[in-house]
């Protein structure tokens, strides 16, 4: 395979790869205004793409641009080497674009449609690797519709002036021949078009008359910038009387001729094509990006105020739920009590807590054991079942009590007006509407509250179980032990006393304590057991009710209010990754060029 081919190759491969990617990048656009107008600029640039796929084997194409009377058709018969075209100095003699290239070139190959130009086959030598087009000029006063760059349909759509025209041709050439004269080079119409056309071709600047003119490029030059690189002085008059006296070009002509002709033409067409291309495709993504980035401060805004309004409904969902459990506070020390009498073990104050706890199946145990007849059986069993319903409706309503304030925390009025709020912030953005309105806010209300009571509940059975393990730990555990076992101890101490010592020892002897003994020994017990428990069950109160004021701060984040203007979010969150996905294919295409230009270099 010959050095062109694979350079074809690769440039096919190329475009096709950017192409792709663009289109991938247009097709996820966000329902977004900037977007609708960005992949509107990336549809037509992959038109572009096309035409420069279609004509990726043709010579060439080189076409003229400039005033009334420049002298761009006699610039073409001196690079033709022959009068093909007409000429004239004051009045235009362009007035449909003219097409000049060899008999086996078709306007298909170019893509170009038959209907917009005018074909001239000539078998020319300098016609070997160009094609030629003569342009109307921008600066007639014929009554203009002013089409897009881009070309048909972009706007004023099959206009039939002269500048319609031109920017039906201009896509569809690689190079342009900007033509002024001494009094033209500073033309508003030309430069207006030049700006247009300049960002999908290679631009060279040619001042012509130069046998009756000044040579005023130094000015050009400094008015163009970095754009004067190749700036000509020709007289073309000149230059055509040495083509037809078979005299070699002389002068700058000389120069265009050998820029156009070798430096330009054969294979360096395709890097040329391929630079003009990656440069057109930079143009059209720094417009969009400047769309994108003037939008996205509203973007923005849109974010922070559903953020705004997510902290708002949590913090209210947050101090309800507080304010429901401490309500029911009651019934929440009695699960964490018994988590802490089931995490404790067995010793003698564990026992006290499972006596406390099942106080009541002990005083029903109590009275089953004293039942003799069926009536007072069946009469324990109703007593029994009615104190079980109601202890497992209380608790049931301590956990409904919770989900009911997170489910009814966002009544229907501040919804209402969250998104009336939202939904000003969306259009101001001019992002997706549907998303903001009332009824796919309460919807995600709705939703969002389901979540909430699950992660609360889930919340408050890990806050139980932590305070049980922090309040059963073995510094806690011990302190009550010995708290209570001192006491077993003094009693055990003083009848072991009065049993071995005082009754049988010590003389005269003491009598050996009697039930006053143990009925006032056990009424301290008990009392001293109520003491332990008191304290034990305020450490627990304590806790449980600093515990629920950090869920409650926990809760005040706006993550507890997720799901709430989810569809809101979500199309920020797509417009934030369709500018992140545009920079990167900024990247990459600012790297090819570097990589186009160090090889051309």
């Amino acid at each position: 395979m010959s050095r062109p081919e694979l350079a074809h190759l690769e440039l096919l491969a190329e475009v096709d790869a950017l192409v792709g990617r663009l289109n991938r990048w247009a097709d996820d656009a966000p329902d977004w205004r900037p977007a609708e107008k960005c992949r509107a600029l990336v549809r037509r640039l992959v038109d572009r793409a096309n035409s420069l796929r279609v004509r990726i084997e043709a010579p060439l194409v080189v076409a003229t641009l400039g005033g009334t009377g420049v002298g761009k058709s006699a610039l073409l018969n001196a690079l033709l080497g022959a009068e093909v075209l007409r000429t004239g100095r004051s009045r235009p003699t362009t007035t449909r674009p003219t097409l000049v290239c060899r008999p086996d070139i078709t306007l298909e190959m170019l893509g170009i449609d038959p209907a917009a130009v005018e074909l001239i086959h000539r078998d020319l030598p300098a016609l070997r690797d160009l094609v030629l087009v003569d342009c109307p000029d921008p600066d007639t006063t014929e009554e203009e519709n002013l089409p897009s760059p881009f070309g048909r349909g972009a706007g004023g759509e099959g206009g039939n002036s002269n500048l319609a025209r031109l920017r039906e041709i201009l896509p569809h050439c690689d190079v342009l021949l900007v033509v002024a004269t001494q009094q033209k080079y500073r033309s508003a119409r030309v430069a207006d078009e030049l700006t247009a056309a300049a960002r999908g071709a290679r631009v060279v600047f040619v001042q012509t008359h130069a046998d009756l003119d000044a040579d005023v490029r130094d000015d050009w030059r400094q008015a163009l910038g970095k754009k004067g690189d190749h700036v000509f002085f020709v007289d073309s008059l000149s230059a055509l009387d040495d083509a037809r006296s078979d005299r070699q070009p002389r002068g700058e002509f000389a120069n265009l001729l050998d820029l156009l002709t070798r430096r330009m033409a054969g294979a360096a067409a395709n890097r040329i094509r391929r630079t003009n291309f990656l440069d057109l495709m930079a143009d059209t993504l720094d417009s969009c990006r400047r769309r994108i980035e003037e939008a996205l401060p509203s973007v923005k805004k849109t974010q922070e105020a559903v953020e705004e309004r997510r902290g708002l409904m949590a913090r209210r969902i947050a101090a309800r739920m507080q304010t429901e459990l401490l309500t029911n506070r009651r019934q929440w020390e009695n699960r964490l009590l018994g988590q802490a009498a089931s995490r404790w073990g067995l010793s003698p104050f564990s026992l006290v807590l499972r006596i406390y706890q099942g106080l009541g199946g002990l005083l029903s145990g109590g009275l089953l054991y004293r039942t003799r007849t069926p009536a007072q059986m069946a009469l324990w069993g109703a007593m029994e079942g009615t104190r079980t319903w109601r202890r497992w409706r209380r608790n049931r309503h301590a956990e409904r009590g919770a989900n009911r304030a997170a489910a009814e925390a966002w009544d229907h009025a501040e919804l209402r007006k969250a998104a009336i709020v939202v939904d000003g912030y969306v259009a101001e953005a001019g992002l997706d509407r549907r998303t903001s309105r009332s009824d796919a806010i309460a919807a995600e209300a709705e939703t969002a509250a389901e979540g909430f009571v699950a992660r609360a509940s889930a919340d408050l059975e890990s806050l139980v179980a932590r305070l049980a393990r922090r309040h059963t730990g073995w510094f806690t555990r011990w302190r009550y032990e010995l708290m209570l076992a001192a006491m077993l101890g003094l009693i055990l101490f003083r009848l072991g006393k009065n049993f071995f010592y005082d009754s049988w020892l010590v003389t005269p002897p003491a009598p050996v304590f009697g039930l006053d003994f143990y009925l006032s020994a056990g009424f301290w017990l008990v009392l001293w057991c109520l003491f332990l428990l008191w304290a034990f069950c305020s450490r627990l109160r304590r806790g449980l009710r600093g515990a629920v004021a950090e869920l409650a701060v926990d809760w005040q984040d706006p993550s507890s209010a997720d799901g709430l203007f989810a569809g809101v979010e979500q199309e920020c969150r797509r417009v934030e990754r369709f500018h992140r996905e545009l920079e990167a294919i900024r990247s990459d295409v600012d790297r090819l060029r570097r990589q186009v230009e160090k090889g051309e270099g």
